[in-house]
């Protein structure tokens, strides 16, 4: 009571200051934000800082797009700078790398990026050769994205994994993004790299909510394209996955973890050029390495990881032979049985994870 009436006592100004110094020192909350949302921001934020910058592709403007991550941009931005193209992929596409060459920031928008096939000339010889070719004097500042890999039910022509064929090819930077965080981090990033970049998304993310976490809520924040983000610690084992398998790699962790089996996880974030550096590391700490991706095993990224570890200094360290996840190496299957059999499950990580250490 005492210290009550002490309150009461004190001046009205001395109380209210009191009162807001206690308010200011509570942590900001993270707030839910879907991937798709993540991405939408992330886009309006950049179209707002810089009018260089556009986006075009399929219904990506008065239908807010296909899968409505352009929601609410062209009712802002108008037909000059959100802007609808016939179905066209080597059309738009050549469109937009000829913009990006004259100056312009395009996001060029595949539906799915099965289709990305119909202009991969433009994304190749035309984007992703020229600043080379041209010694340096023509940089081609564009984005490719959309969703990339197995989706549910669509069988095998729009479930390929593009991320070893894009990540073959230099001259390209080439993000996967996983959560909402990485998700808005890597799409601002892509948009004000002078390279042309492919950010590769996924379908079934997009209605996913994950926690934004207080700094990716700025209007600054980016995420570093070429660095990795280890997604948990772990002592045994190092599990390195892209985009969706990220989660299963992460649920897998869990479920080890009540067996006394700790793994390290690694959110690759961008496919090339990929971050070695962050691998080796961990792989000298646990002396053992699973890799895990939706795509196709041979030349996949998986092989890759593999091959870089191998030659490079890590290699003296493993205690057991590095072991992939993939996708079957087959053409997706329309079933719905075969196609859960043909990507990746947690049960397949674990069944991986107890194998390289011999468990």
């Amino acid at each position: 009571m005492a210290a009550v009436s002490g309150l009461v006592r004190r001046p009205l100004e001395q109380v209210s200051g009191l009162l807001r110094r206690r308010f200011h020192r509570t942590a900001s909350a993270a707030l839910q934000v879907t991937v798709r949302d993540a991405i939408n921001q992330g886009m309006d934020e950049e179209l707002e800082r810089d009018e260089k910058v556009f986006l075009l592709g399929e219904e990506v403007a008065q239908y807010d797009g296909a899968y409505k991550v352009s929601r609410g941009l062209w009712k802002k931005y108008g037909d000059k700078r959100i802007i609808d193209t016939p179905i066209s992929e080597m059309g738009f596409a050549g469109i937009a790398v000829g913009a990006a060459m004259a100056g312009l920031r395009p996001i060029c928008e595949f539906m799915t990026f099965n289709f990305s096939m119909q202009a991969i000339d433009q994304v190749i010889n035309s984007a992703a050769k020229t600043y080379y070719m041209s010694a340096g004097l023509q940089p081609v500042p564009i984005v490719f994205r959309g969703p990339n890999g197995a989706s549910a039910g669509v069988a095998a022509q729009h479930s390929q994994c593009f991320a070893a064929w894009y990540g073959h090819c230099p001259g390209l930077k080439v993000v996967s993004p996983w959560n909402a965080e990485d998700a808005k981090g890597l799409i601002k990033s892509a948009i004000r790299d002078n390279n042309p970049v492919v950010m590769l998304e996924n379908e079934l993310m997009y209605g996913v909510p994950f926690e934004l976490p207080v700094e990716a809520q700025s209007k600054d924040f980016l995420i570093p394209i070429g660095k990795a983000k280890i997604e948990r610690q772990g002592t045994h084992v190092t599990v390195v996955a892209h985009s969706r398998p990220v989660g299963h790699c992460l649920e897998a962790a869990t479920v080890l973890s009540k067996e006394g089996i700790e793994c390290e996880v690694i959110n690759m974030r961008t496919i090339r050029p990929m971050d070695i550096d962050t691998i080796e590391a961990s792989v000298m700490k646990t002396n053992h390495l699973v890799t895990v991706e939706g795509g196709w095993p041979q030349f996949g990224v998986g092989a890759e990881i593999c091959a870089r570890i191998m030659e490079g200094p890590a290699f003296n360290f493993l205690d057991a032979p590095a072991v992939r996840v993939t996708g079957a190496d087959v053409p997706m299957p329309y079933a719905k049985i075969l196609e859960d059999n043909s990507v990746p499950q947690v049960k397949d990580i674990i069944f991986a994870i107890k194998k390289t250490l011999n468990i």
